[in-house]
């Protein structure tokens, strides 16, 4: 049998700093291109479960334990990154700390998420979406074409 051509499959972390008031969000300016602003995040290794993926990235690129508190939701549009179709399944987190740039990330931030500079990928729209959960409770929406 041949092996269909999939999308490739990603994590992405909001990470609220919940010993700060407020709960501030970290968001890390990328290393690599495509360069800008974005939430910590990465590509799934072969064998592993999406939250293993997400609490990995995040600890690489901001050096904080995180726990997964749920799944804002999956972003699935093919232009959402420039490299090629990827799929990311993005969860909210929290952390304590003090967190540090390092692996992918060349600097961090801690920004009010209703604050924040310009984003990388898809990013915009998903911390809306979470700003909307955090309004409302509603989860993200489902989008069609």
């Amino acid at each position: 049998m041949t092996r269909p051509e999939t999308p490739l499959l990603t994590v992405d972390v909001i990470i609220e700093l919940a010993d700060r008031p407020g709960r501030p969000v970290v968001l890390i300016e990328r290393a690599n291109p495509p360069y800008g602003w974005a939430l910590p995040g990465g590509f799934v290794d072969p064998g592993e479960r999406l939250e293993t993926a997400a609490v990995r990235e995040a600890c690489e690129e901001t050096s904080l334990a995180v726990r997964l508190k749920f799944l804002l939701g999956c972003y699935s549009d093919p232009a959402r990154d420039p490299r090629g179709h990827t799929v990311s399944a993005v969860y909210v987190g929290e952390a304590e700390g003090e967190p540090r740039a390092a692996d992918d990330a060349s600097h961090l931030e801690v920004f009010d998420p209703r604050e924040r500079p310009a984003l990388a990928f898809d990013h915009e729209l998903i911390l809306r979406d979470y700003l909307r959960y955090r309004e409302t409770g509603e989860p993200a929406p489902l989008r069609f074409g």
